[in-house]
C-alpha cells in the first residue's frame, strides 16, 4: 500500500470505523457502497486530504469515481501532488 493509501486507511479507521478490524478494510473496499462514506464523511475526508497532503480538492472531485476506494483516493492524491 502506498504511503497515501496508508494515511487514508488510518484516517478512515480512526474517524469512521473505530474498533473495527483493520484487516477488514482493504484497498479495494467500496467506501460508498458499504456505507463507510456518506456526504458528511466525504467532506471530512476532503478536509483531511487537503490538510494531510497539502492539496486542494475541487467540488467535482468529491465523487465515487475519485473517492470510491482507498486506491482511488491514493491515486487522486498522487495526481494532485
Amino acid at each position: 500500500m502506498s504511503p497515501e493509501g496508508k494515511a487514508v486507511k488510518d484516517f478512515i479507521l480512526r474517524e469512521f470505523l473505530p474498533g473495527e478490524d483493520p484487516d477488514e478494510l482493504k484497498e479495494d473496499t467500496p467506501l460508498f457502497g458499504s456505507g463507510i462514506l456518506d456526504s458528511l464523511a466525504t467532506l471530512r475526508l476532503s478536509v483531511f486530504l487537503e490538510d494531510e497532503f497539502g492539496i486542494r480538492m475541487e467540488a467535482h472531485e468529491l465523487s465515487e469515481d475519485n473517492l470510491g476506494t482507498i486506491t482511488d483516493i491514493a491515486n487522486l492524491v498522487a495526481s494532485k501532488r
